[in-house]
């Protein structure tokens, strides 16, 4: 296993907890426990995002430029669906 496919497994590792700990944050009902599962979910998401970096630096994630007219298009149709949910306090 090479640098690249061990940090792709740790981020993929990373991803998968970060997953499970969303699932479990919407289900518990305990508040202690609720507590310690976020400091836990903000300590998997720091790491994420760390890996992310260091795969980006290397050039082993890579991402393509969008034009900004295709960016205006996705933001207005997504915008849109908005009308189309309940009203919730604190959405824009």
């Amino acid at each position: 296993m090479n640098e690249r496919d061990f940090i792709n497994d740790m981020l993929s590792t990373e991803k998968y907890l970060k997953s499970s700990y969303g699932v479990a944050l919407n289900e518990l009902s305990n508040q202690t426990l609720y507590q310690d599962i976020q400091s836990i979910n903000t300590e998997v998401e720091t790491a994420q995002r760390e890996l992310y970096y260091l795969m980006f630096e290397k050039g082993w994630y890579a991402l393509e430029k969008e034009e900004p007219q295709k960016v205006g298009q996705a933001y207005q149709q997504f915008n849109g669906y908005k009308n189309q949910f309940p009203y919730s306090p604190g959405i824009q």
